[in-house]
Order: C-alpha cells, then structure tokens, then sequence
C-alpha cells in the first residue's frame, strides 16, 4: 500500500497530490443519473501518532433508511453550499465532531446510489484530540477503523444484491464483525484505488 506520511502538513500535500493525479471515474450502484439529487459525505482520516484511521458511522436501527449500517458522516447539500461545506456541516451534526478539527483535502469521484443521491465524497485529515457527541436519534455509534486496513485489498470481498430491474454486486469489510458494504464500500474501493494504484509512466 501507499503509505501516508505522520506529519500532519506532509501528509495533506501526499494526499492532496494523489487526489489530484489519480483521478478515478464516478462509480455507484445504479448507473441512470436522472432524478437525483446532490449529497456529501466526509471522509475523515484522524491522525493519530500511532497510525491514521478513518471515523465511520453507525445508524440507529429505526431510520426509514440505511438503518443500522455504517457510513460516513454526511448528508444532502442544501443551496448555494459546497460540498466541502455539507460534509464538514453534517459531521458536525451527527457526531459532534468540531470543524476545527476538520481540514479538508480533496474529493472522491462521485457515487450514485440506489436511493438517487449523487455523494461527492470529501477527503479530510481530522486532528486527534476532538470529543464527540452524538446525535442519538440518528447515529448508534461512531468508531473508527485503520487506514492501513483499509488499503489492503485482501480484505474487500464481493457482495451480491438485487434491485428492481437486476443484480449489482459491491463491495463488503468486516471490521472486527463490523460489516461495511454497500455505498460506503464501494466509496472506500475508490479511496482504495485512489492512494494505492500506481501512476502511469
């Protein structure tokens, strides 16, 4: 895997660069893009001293949506706001995360979803020491998982389900029995792809 470096400040021009050279096409688990709408989910990796990892959530198992499976902070865009500007907006909403704490570095390719969202997901390096609090009605639990876990490809494996008019297939982890699938596997594929592939000579 690519490695980020601990610096704080090496680490945003590693990353920013990357970003920026290894540009991967918009992905999603429906393909038509009508009738949707624009969201934005944060990608939040905390460097800490002892290796960087990235916050993930997991909703309440009420909501009408995405119930009980884990995620990124985020939601839709309002008006006139960037997508920088809903990601860091949401997190702070969801789980109390601090904007201070929050320096966004980049995007992902878009992702559509089956629920008709285009998420642009916003790459950021969070500082350690922020406290959480989080929205119950919404978020069961926040915790975070290594980035070097992340980045290795034998840990993805294939996930099968059916839509209305055919078979997709994402991408699943599991996380110390934590599975991560859907949307936010398939985002982490992207990141995957984007830190690890190798530039064209």
């Amino acid at each position: 895997m690519s490695s980020l470096p601990s610096d704080f400040d090496s680490a945003y021009q590693w990353l920013a660069h990357r970003l920026d050279t290894m540009r991967q096409a918009p992905t999603g688990d429906v393909h038509e893009a009508d009738d949707t709408s624009p969201a934005a989910v944060l990608v939040p990796i905390v460097m800490h001293g002892n290796g960087p990892t990235v916050l993930f959530t997991k909703r309440t198992e009420h909501l009408a949506k995405h119930a009980g499976q884990i995620s990124f902070p985020g939601g839709r865009t309002e008006i006139d706001e960037t997508p920088e500007q809903a990601a860091v907006r949401e997190t702070f909403e969801e789980v109390g995360l601090d904007p201070s704490f929050i320096t966004p570095v980049g995007r992902l390719a878009q992702y559509l979803t089956i629920t008709r969202y285009v998420v642009t997901p916003v790459v950021a390096l969070v500082r350690p020491g922020f406290e959480l609090t989080l929205q119950a009605d919404e978020v069961a639990e926040a915790f975070e998982v290594p980035l070097a876990f992340l980045l290795d490809g034998a840990n993805y494996r294939e996930k099968a389900f059916n839509l209305p008019e055919r078979r997709a297939v994402t991408y699943a982890l599991d996380w110390q029995g934590k599975i991560i699938w859907g949307a936010t596997a398939g985002m982490l594929m992207t990141l995957y792809r984007t830190l690890v592939d190798q530039p064209a000579v």
